[in-house]
């Protein structure tokens, strides 16, 4: 899929979004960018793999992202600080194209979805204490609905669906899975 095309496929189908931190006050705020790139004509998705000596899902794969601060004023902008913290993706090198609908985790966390695409080349340098590796995968390899794998599994008596995405020596699970599900529905069709 081209970049052009993502873009329109993306407008005809634009989903409703939050408009800022103060509506899961309950929940702990949180913003990812879901980073497209465009690769020899073809978009590929850019993801992290977390150090294994992390606390906190380690080894886990996951989007540039973290816990919205006071000083950001959007989670467009936390989203886009913690791409520049955990990967040096410049902000102004994003062209933000909107916002999914929130994603709550069983960890505690709303996490505001930012979808982005990478206007052009950058090197990475990774922060060692968030960021193990940063991988892409191709679009058209998330948009076949065979490589996207949902299972069903119970928590204190509630059914959940969990995502599952096995990409060569990667696995992607949990709410990346589940946010990276979501968009390949939005834009599939």
């Amino acid at each position: 899929m081209t970049l052009d095309e993502f873009k329109r496929r993306y407008a005809l189908h634009q989903l409703p979004t939050d408009t800022g931190p103060q509506i899961h006050r309950t929940l702990r705020q949180a913003a990812v960018l879901v980073p497209l790139m465009e690769a020899s004509g073809e978009l590929e998705l850019l993801l992290t793999r977390r150090p294994t000596h992390l606390r906190a899902h380690p080894g886990q794969i996951s989007f540039p992202g973290g816990k919205v601060e006071e000083s950001d004023a959007s989670y467009a902008d936390t989203a886009l600080r913690e791409a520049f913290e955990e990967i040096a993706l410049p902000r102004d090198n994003v062209e933000v194209l909107g916002q999914y609908p929130m994603f709550n985790t069983f960890t505690g966390f709303a996490i505001a979805p930012i979808i982005g695409v990478v206007r052009e080349a950058f090197e990475p340098v990774l922060d060692p204490g968030e960021v193990d590796e940063l991988f892409s995968v191709p679009l058209s390899f998330l948009l076949e609905p065979a490589n996207r794998i949902q299972k069903q599994f119970s928590r204190r008596g509630v059914s959940y669906p969990v995502y599952f995405i096995p990409y060569g020596e990667y696995f992607i699970w949990g709410a990346t899975a589940a946010m990276i599900d979501r968009l390949c529905r939005q834009i599939g069709n």
